[in-house]
């Protein structure tokens, strides 16, 4: 619940407003009825419920149409605010602890990042536990020379970087899986990258070492083509051989995650409130709801009142990644938690507090996520790029970069990370080929960066979550393009932009001769309609092989300004005649987006 704003009391005319505020609320502060504060909202064009939470800056200007001044009142940080309420203390930084890593395995698909995971929690479990390891909390603990080391059992580094997107950073290390009889793959590119970008350290398990036609020093070589030099070559990267199949080097590996975790001095302190964040969660037919809880300091009580998300409860039973029931699980701990009112999300933050509080910070937290959803909306672009740098809210330019051919990702590269200034750094944080992807939103997201495809368009997934959640994407066919309008955005001299309205796609499906040299493409129209005043691009496994218009649109043997989503049409484009079986027709208009 947000601090309630009071009128000063030397004069009805002035109010003193929080950083957020309902408008239930500031109808109550103003005396006015709410259904009047919605009308006033609506005539300056916010459309908001009775119970929506509006920022500083827009109660002001309706405080001011009625009359009132306003001035803004910061209340204490949240996190603070919520430990003052639990009864056990809170120590000081002296207490603090060493701690488990936390792990996650990446790498390319059929590199065994599976079997390594399945090695490893077989290696390292006592004959006593095997049978107990029937709950799948996506985590799970091994032991290692007496020491536990924390495994997140994730599909990858989507659900790692789409974490991250949500403000969830819980991995300490990242291991990266390579096939030793496959080498460097798109994928394990992928995964290097998104480990990077968030700034974890690196461990490169080698694994299928014992199949024939393995070759370790390949790989070897190709990762320090990507800039991961190992150990044995003069660099910092550790690099262990493995065979998940075999079961061998899991020993060695895991002593080297023990020693990077050594470097990071990783610590936390076990007295204080617990935190975590929520791996996963569902609702149990018999149970109810249940979280599946990474805790990332302090220790959780079984009977604490916790607040996960927009969710709050009392936790009635807690169980470890045996299916143990615990009573108490410290930092980096993995748990399952029965007792909470609902079903969290994926990367919301668990804190333990007060019962006889948990209401009002829940309130209290909903109405800052309401308010950090807004201006998460205002994601990094190159339209306002200049203002955001003179703000200093920019100082890294975040660029995922895709191509249609490998030869064109490094001068682009090397020519966009060549116009950084001492105000703000050019940083392409992924490159590769191919059309944009969900993956490449995601990590733009997590990273407050932009997408620049160069002859290479965005997935219609893609494209959707891109627009739902404010990434900037910019396609273009002309390096000299990428480069100025990247600089004259550094300079705020960019012009305006124009945005592309996707209107329809289809497919060919046949295509047959027209006279000596013209082919038409027989297709059918899949979705929304092709105009015939509309561009029109051909996509051939998701890489753009013509941006052309249309020549020739017909229906049978007339000619028509539209076909619509579900009918045949056969088409000829202006200076392109190679049609082929399966390629996609894409139509789309351009309009102003600034």
């Amino acid at each position: 619940m947000v601090k309630e704003a009071k009128p000063l009391e030397q004069t009805q005319k002035t109010l003193e407003l929080p950083p957020t505020i309902s408008v239930k609320q500031l109808s109550e502060l103003v005396k006015a009825n709410p259904v009047d504060i919605i009308k006033q909202l609506m005539r300056n064009g916010v459309m908001a419920s009775i119970n929506q939470v509006i920022d500083f800056d827009t109660a002001a200007v309706i405080a001011a149409d009625l009359g009132f001044e306003s001035h803004l009142v910061t209340p204490p940080p949240a996190q603070k605010a919520e430990t003052k309420k639990l009864s056990r203390p809170v120590a000081t930084g002296d207490a603090l602890q060493a701690r488990p890593p936390v792990v996650t395995i990446m790498g390319h698909v059929d590199h065994g990042k599976t079997s390594l995971l399945d090695a490893i929690r077989q290696t390292n479990v006592t004959a006593t536990e095997a049978g107990g390891i029937t709950q799948h909390i996506g985590a799970y603990q091994v032991e290692v020379n007496g020491r536990k080391v924390t495994f997140l059992d994730t599909p990858g580094h989507e659900a790692f970087t789409a974490m991250r997107a949500r403000g969830a950073q819980i991995t300490d290390i990242a291991v990266v899986v390579v096939a030793a009889d496959d080498g460097i793959m798109p994928q394990t590119i992928e995964a290097i990258d998104h480990a990077r970008a968030a700034g974890v350290p690196i461990v490169v398990a080698i694994n299928k070492i014992d199949k024939p036609g393995a070759n370790a020093d390949l790989v070897k070589k190709q990762l320090a083509d990507h800039g991961l030099v190992i150990e044995e070559w003069g660099g910092d990267t550790v690099c262990v051989a493995v065979s998940a199949k075999k079961k061998l080097g899991i020993s060695d590996l895991l002593e080297n995650i023990l020693i990077v975790a050594d470097v990071a001095e990783l610590k936390a302190n076990p007295q204080q409130i617990a935190e975590g964040t929520v791996i996963e969660a569902e609702l149990d037919k018999t149970r109810g709801s249940l979280a599946k809880v990474l805790i990332q300091n302090g220790t959780l009580y079984l009977g604490d009142t916790v607040i996960a998300g927009d969710t709050w409860g009392k936790v009635k039973a807690m169980f470890n990644d045996k299916g143990k029931r615990i009573k108490q699980a410290g930092p980096a701990t993995p748990v399952a938690i029965l007792g909470l009112s609902g079903v969290p999300r994926a990367g919301d933050l668990l804190i333990a507090t007060a019962e006889n509080q948990a209401r009002s910070i829940l309130e209290k937290r909903l109405a800052e996520e309401q308010l950090k959803a807004q201006v998460a909306k205002k994601s990094v672009t190159l339209d306002d790029l200049f203002a955001q740098v003179s703000q200093g809210k920019v100082k890294d330019l975040n660029i995922v970069l895709k191509t249609d051919v490998q030869g064109s990702i490094e001068p682009i590269k090397n020519s966009l990370e060549k116009l950084s200034t001492e105000q703000v750094r050019v940083r392409a944080i992924h490159s590769g080929t191919g059309s944009i992807t969900e993956s490449d939103v995601l990590l733009a997201m997590a990273s407050r960066g932009i997408i620049i495809g160069f002859n290479s368009s965005p997935q219609p997934g893609a494209k959707h979550l891109a627009e739902t959640e404010g990434v900037d994407i910019r396609v273009y066919s002309i390096i000299y393009n990428v480069i100025d309008d990247v600089q004259k955005a550094l300079k705020g001299m960019l012009e305006p932009t124009y945005q592309e309205v996707i209107e329809g796609r289809g497919r060919v499906i046949t295509v047959f001769p027209h006279g000596r040299k013209l082919r038409i493409a027989g297709i059918l129209v899949s979705e929304g309609k092709l105009s015939r005043s509309s561009k029109v691009r051909v996509l051939r496994q998701g890489q753009v092989v013509a941006d052309t218009s249309f020549d020739s649109l017909r229906r049978f043997k007339d000619n028509v300004s539209e076909v619509m989503a579900g009918l045949e049409a056969g088409i000829l484009l202006e200076g392109y005649n190679e049609f082929q079986e399966g390629d996609v027709i894409e139509a789309y208009r351009k309009e102003r987006s600034n």
